[in-house]
């Protein structure tokens, strides 16, 4: 059952307000949100999403309730995963604290508008081309499985879109608050913010082609599709501030991500085969199959999520990694004058270095790697100290 213009003029006209809403209520002021800030808009964007969720299952029956609830939650933790690299690339070309919300919130329209042209093409196309359901099985596995071999989240700040960017268009290396373009030396030439929406922008397309065929595993009803995607994405920038000092502490993330792929992966392959129209395949008849109930799919994926982010919070390998990570970070954000220059927001960091410092002295020596790690560790928490003014010989927490 599809959905009614009314039903995607509503829709369509709520998704555009809240993102307007967002930018001149939140994002236009340059400033740094506080934890309570981003703890209430993100709770409100998840409310909205289960509200509309429910009137999805009022209006639409049971069958779109439950594919919209399952699409919401898949692509809502794989827009989790997408903050790792959103952290990465503002961490790359250090970008100032407080215009960070900025440098989100394109992320964030980019990937709504990436997405929905991902997802009316890959709709036409499986319309037309059935034997794509095989292929967006398989590559899902393939994805899961690249998940697994990855030893670490790594992403190139500077790829080819960055690249061309910087050759054909004048650029400075320095920031002008949450500004796009700026005046130097009488010409006006881009900022690095202009370069990190870029690098944001290029990094989505990659996600989208990883999120579309995963929620099409579970739906095809290209509003389901539309609106569980959309909502997934909106408030991510407000996520991605709360969940600050805890996304390094999601160890296991990556393996649940990869069980919910191959699982959707297995999923799309089993609706080829019963849908199966290819003639090299049981003579171009469906095959017998068992297909897996979308209750059944909704079921699995939360669990996967639940047992995934138990076991990351309450592992050893979880709180000492959130500890390690968070103090280099913290660290070399306190170190860059023109990361934060709020001496209030430097108090703050300050106040975090300490607290996590204190916390070494209860991890265990194998969580801190290799000699060259906790060497360089050391160097960077001397010159903190000595940046603060209070330098004193380190004490050796990692013996």
């Amino acid at each position: 059952m599809g959905a009614t213009p009314l039903a995607w003029s509503l829709s369509v006209g709520l998704i555009i307000a809240l993102l307007l809403f967002d930018y001149f209520f939140h994002v236009r002021k340059e400033h740094v949100p506080t934890l309570k800030e981003s703890a209430i808009w993100s709770a409100l964007y998840v409310g909205i999403a289960l509200v509309f969720g429910g009137l999805v299952w009022v209006f639409g029956g049971t069958d779109m309730g439950v594919e919209y609830f399952a699409g919401y939650i898949t692509e809502k933790a794989l827009s989790v995963d997408n903050l790792f690299v959103f952290l990465l690339l503002l961490t790359s070309f250090k970008v100032p604290r407080a215009g960070q919300q900025k440098a989100l919130l394109f992320g964030i329209v980019f990937s709504i508008i990436a997405r929905t042209a991902f997802i009316f093409v890959g709709a036409a196309l499986l319309n037309k081309f059935a034997v794509l359901f095989y292929i967006f099985g398989l590559f899902l596995i393939v994805t899961a499985g690249r998940l697994l071999a990855e030893d670490d989240e790594d992403d190139d700040a500077d790829n080819v879109v960055v690249r061309l960017a910087k050759r054909f268009i004048p650029a400075t290396d320095h920031y002008d608050h949450d500004k796009l373009f700026t005046i130097e030396n009488g010409k006006r030439v881009m900022t690095p913010m202009m370069i990190v929406m870029v690098a944001i922008g290029g990094t989505d397309i990659m996600f989208a082609l990883d999120s579309i065929p995963a929620i099409f595993g579970l739906t095809q009803n290209v509003f389901i599709v539309f609106t569980a995607t959309t909502f997934s994405l909106l408030g991510l920038r407000q996520l991605y501030f709360l969940l600050d000092g805890l996304l390094d502490r999601l160890v296991y993330l990556k393996y649940g991500l990869a069980a919910i792929l191959g699982f959707i992966g297995v999923k799309l392959i089993l609706h080829a085969l019963h849908e199966n129209n290819l003639p090299f395949i049981n003579g171009g008849e469906h095959v017998d199959v068992v297909e897996v109930p979308t209750f059944l799919s909704l079921g699995i994926i939360v669990g996967v999520l639940v047992v995934t982010v138990l076991g990351s919070l309450l592992s050893p390998a979880g709180k000492a990694l959130t500890v390690l990570g968070n103090l280099k970070r913290h660290s070399l954000e306190y170190l860059d004058k023109d990361f934060v220059d709020d001496p209030v927001e430097r108090a703050k960091l300050w106040a975090k270095i300490v607290e996590n410092e204190d916390k070494l002295k209860d991890i265990e020596r194998k969580y801190f790697g290799s000699e060259g790690d906790v060497w360089e560790l050391e160097q960077l928490l001397r010159r903190v100290w000595d940046e603060q003014g209070r330098y004193e010989k380190a004490t050796d927490y990692t013996r």
